[in-house]
């Protein structure tokens, strides 16, 4: 059950990246406040790690994150996500989230220019952001999403 609130949260933040290439603060950070308070409040993360897992999480998510984020690769929306799902479970998701998010970002540059032009007009509207020839950086939530679900059942 809270790998499915989670898998939820993080549906609706793909949705909102793709849609808008943002993500709002309401969603992210009060996923992160929600992480904290039950982490304080019960001695372990949403998923039932420990909190030094999820310290080491949160640790191993400014690592990888900070640096895309200063460079300009990833988006502030992003680096807030990963830092919640850090506080919420531990570095074995999150590491695998990583790990499956770039697995699926790229099949989709390989495989979209092939399936683009297939999708219909009003559909390409609604996702304009994935388009592979005029998106000069690509929304990762949703390729994150498909890591997080590949995650799920690898760990399960």
């Amino acid at each position: 059950m809270p790998s499915l609130v989670l898998l939820l949260w993080f549906t609706l933040c793909a949705e909102q990246d793709i849609r808008h290439r943002r993500i709002a603060d309401k969603l992210t950070v009060s996923a992160g406040v929600l992480a904290l308070v039950c982490l304080f409040a019960t001695g372990h993360t949403w998923i039932g790690s420990s909190m030094v897992e999820a310290a080491a999480a949160l640790v191993l998510s400014m690592a990888l994150t900070l640096p895309g984020y200063l460079n300009g690769r990833l988006s502030c929306g992003e680096v807030k996500l990963l830092w919640a799902l850090a506080l919420a479970s531990d570095s074995s998701h999150l590491v695998g989230t990583l790990i499956g998010g770039i697995v699926a970002l790229v099949l989709w540059v390989f495989v979209s220019p092939m399936i683009w032009y297939r999708l219909s007009i009003r559909y390409r509207r609604k996702v304009e952001y994935l388009n592979p020839e005029s998106a000069a950086v690509l929304p990762l939530t949703p390729f994150l999403l498909a890591g997080f679900v590949q995650t799920l059942f690898w760990l399960s």
